[in-house]
C-alpha cells in the first residue's frame, strides 16, 4: 500500500500521484506542466500500460492534460470522474491535442526553413480520442467499488463544474486505510457553482496549497469592478480584452456581464458587444447551459428552473471560425473580447493581445492565476513589451486585475477545509503549491490541526499501511538539456512504451493455451523479422 509523489510537488501544475494497493495500480490526476517549472518530475515506477485506473479530480489541463500522452504510451485502463468532468474533458483534451499538433506544425515550418530537425507533438488527436473512450462517469456521493481492493467517492469541492475531492478506501492483506485527495479546493460564494463540501474522516490527506500564502479581499464586488473597467475603456474608444480560462472563468464572466447589462451598469454604449472568441470556451459554455444542474448553486438552479439562462444575454456573440475571429479586430467599434487561453500561452488570445496591447485606449483584464513564465504573468508584473508571433509589441494598454476572482480557496479557506475533518488523519501531504509556499503552509496546517504535515518532493514514497516514509526525495532542479532530449525523443519513447506493453501482455498470458501462445509468438517473430531487415 504505497503512495508515490510524481507531479505538482513544490510546484503548482502537472498534478499526478501514484497509488499501489495490492495488485491495483492507479494515478490520481495526470496533469500537464504549464509555465516555468523548477524541479524535475520522476517517471512513474511502472509502465503506463500497467496503470489500471486514473481517478480525475477535475478537467483543468494541469490535472488531465497528459492523459492522451500516457494513452499513446500504452495506457488502456479506466478513467473515473464525475459526469460533468467527463463532459468537459471531451472538449478539453481534444482542444489540447489540437494545440499540440498546431504548435508542432508551426515550429516545423520554421525548422525546415532553418535546416533544423523537425519536432513531434506531445500527442495527437487520435490519442485524445482514444483515451476518451476509457472514461466512466459517476455522481457526487456515489460509492463506486472499483474492485476488491478499492472503493471511491467524489465530493463536490466547489472549484469548477464537476470538480471533486476523492475519497479512496483501500484494502491490502487485511489492512484497511482511507486516503483523501483534496483536488483544487474552491473559493466560496462563486457564481454558478456550489461552495466546497467537506470530508469527515481520513487516515491520510493529500492537500493542495495553491493560495496557501495569501488572503482574498473580503467584499470585492466583481460586477461593479468589471462595469467600471468596461465603462472607462469603452468611453476611451478601446476594447476590453480578457484572457480567460475556457472552462469555468469564461462562464463566470458571462454571468457578470449578464448582470451588468440587466442592471444598466454601463451607460452610453447601449447594446455593447461581448465576444467569446474560443471554440473550446463555446463548447464548455454549452456544457454549463444544458445538463449540469447537479453542480449549480441554489440561486443558479432557481434561475434555470424559471427558464432564465444565467450565462446568456443580448449582445453576446460566439465566434467559432478563424475568419470570424479575425473580423473582431477589423471592426473598430469598442467591444469586450473574452478569449482563451487564460495565461496567454496559447490560443486566439495572443492575436487579440497583438492587436490591442499597443493601444492606450484598450484594457487587458486578468481574471485568474498567472503561472511563472507565462505572458500573462509577464504583463501583470509590469512588462513594457512582449514578444508575440516573433514580433515585439509595446505595452501601452491599461493592465487590470480582477482581484480575488480566483476559483481557488485562499489560506483561510484551505485551513477551514483541513480543520473540517471530524476524525483527524494521521498525516497531511501538502502539494500543488509554489516552492516558497508548500513548506510554510504545511507548518500552518500542522499548527491548526495538530496533525503532522509534510510537503514532499517528486519521487518521495510513503508506506500507507505502516505509516512511514519509504523514501524522502530531495529537490532535483530542471535540466534544460534533459528536457530538450526528452522532447526530441517523443517518437522513440512511444516505441519503448509499446515494447513495455507487449511484455506486460506476454506476462498476463502465462498459462494460456499452447495453440494461442504459439500463434502469438509467430506474430511477434514476424514483426521482428520485418524491422530487422
Amino acid at each position: 500500500m504505497k503512495l508515490t509523489f510524481i507531479g505538482a510537488d513544490h510546484e503548482v501544475t502537472g498534478s499526478c500521484h501514484y497509488l499501489e494497493v495490492g495488485k491495483s495500480r492507479l494515478f490520481v490526476d495526470c496533469g500537464m506542466e504549464q509555465g516555468t517549472n523548477i524541479y524535475e518530475n520522476v517517471e512513474p515506477p511502472v509502465p503506463y500500460s500497467d496503470i489500471d485506473f486514473v481517478l480525475v479530480t477535475h478537467s483543468h489541463i494541469d490535472h488531465v492534460g497528459l492523459l492522451p500522452y500516457i494513452y499513446a504510451r500504452g495506457f488502456r485502463g479506466r478513467v473515473i470522474a464525475t459526469a460533468a468532468t467527463c463532459d468537459l474533458c471531451h472538449i478539453m483534451l481534444k482542444d489540447s491535442a489540437h494545440i499540440q499538433e498546431s504548435e508542432a506544425e508551426w515550429k516545423n515550418r520554421k525548422n525546415r526553413r532553418a535546416g533544423r530537425p523537425e519536432v513531434e507533438p506531445l500527442y495527437v488527436m487520435a490519442d485524445a480520442e482514444g483515451v476518451l473512450t476509457h472514461f466512466e462517469a459517476y455522481n457526487y456521493g456515489e460509492l463506486v467499488q472499483l474492485n476488491d481492493e478499492l472503493t471511491i467517492r467524489f465530493t463536490d469541492v466547489g472549484h469548477l463544474l464537476g470538480s471533486a475531492s476523492i475519497e479512496i478506501w483501500m484494502k491490502e492483506d487485511g489492512v484497511q486505510k482511507k486516503i483523501v485527495f483534496s483536488g483544487d479546493i474552491g473559493n466560496k460564494n462563486k457564481p454558478l457553482i456550489r461552495n466546497p463540501s467537506y470530508v469527515k474522516d481520513a487516515d491520510y490527506v493529500v492537500m493542495e496549497s495553491t493560495y496557501g500564502d495569501r488572503y482574498h479581499q473580503k467584499g470585492s464586488d466583481h460586477i461593479e469592478e468589471l462595469a467600471r473597467i468596461t465603462q472607462e475603456t469603452l468611453d476611451r474608444g478601446g476594447n476590453v480584452v480578457i484572457p480567460a480560462f475556457a472552462v469555468g472563468r469564461t462562464q463566470e464572466l458571462l454571468y457578470f456581464y449578464r448582470e451588468i447589462k440587466e442592471r444598466n451598469l454601463v451607460t452610453g454604449h447601449d447594446g455593447f458587444e461581448v465576444y467569446v472568441d474560443s471554440p473550446l470556451a463555446i463548447e464548455a459554455t454549452h456544457v454549463f447551459k444544458t445538463n449540469q444542474l447537479e453542480c449549480y448553486d441554489e440561486e443558479t438552479r432557481i434561475m434555470v428552473m424559471q427558464g432564465i439562462n444565467p450565462i446568456s444575454f443580448r449582445g453576446l456573440t460566439l465566434t467559432i471560425s478563424s475568419e470570424e475571429s479575425k473580423n473582431i479586430n477589423f471592426d473598430p467599434t469598442p467591444k469586450v473580447i473574452i478569449s482563451a487561453s487564460g495565461m496567454c500561452d496559447a490560443g486566439r488570445i495572443r492575436h487579440h493581445l497583438k492587436h490591442n496591447l499597443w493601444r492606450k485606449e484598450s484594457t487587458v483584464v486578468f481574471a485568474g492565476y498567472q503561472a511563472e513564465g507565462t505572458i500573462g504573468r509577464t504583463l501583470i508584473d509590469g512588462a513594457k513589451s512582449v514578444k508575440l508571433f516573433g514580433e515585439t509589441i509595446d505595452v501601452e494598454a491599461q493592465i487590470e486585475t480582477l482581484h480575488d476572482i480566483s476559483g481557488h480557496a485562499d489560506k483561510n479557506g484551505l485551513l477551514e477545509w483541513a480543520c473540517a475533518f471530524e476524525k483527524k488523519p494521521s498525516q497531511f501531504f501538502i502539494v500543488h503549491g509554489q516552492d516558497s509556499v508548500c513548506d510554510r503552509f504545511a507548518e500552518d496546517v500542522e499548527k491548526m490541526t495538530g496533525v503532522t504535515a509534510r510537503a514532499p518532493f517528486s519521487g518521495s514514497e510513503y508506506d500507507l499501511a505502516v505509516g512511514v516514509w519509504i523514501h524522502e526525495a530531495g529537490p532535483v532542479p530542471v535540466s534544460k538539456k534533459a528536457a530538450a532530449t526528452k522532447k526530441a525523443s517523443t517518437v522513440y519513447a512511444r516505441l519503448v512504451a509499446a515494447g513495455q506493453r507487449l511484455l506486460a501482455v506476454i506476462a498476463r498470458n502465462e498459462g494460456g493455451a499452447n495453440k494461442d501462445l504459439a500463434k502469438f509468438t509467430d506474430q511477434i517473430h514476424a514483426l521482428c523479422d520485418k524491422w530487422e531487415r
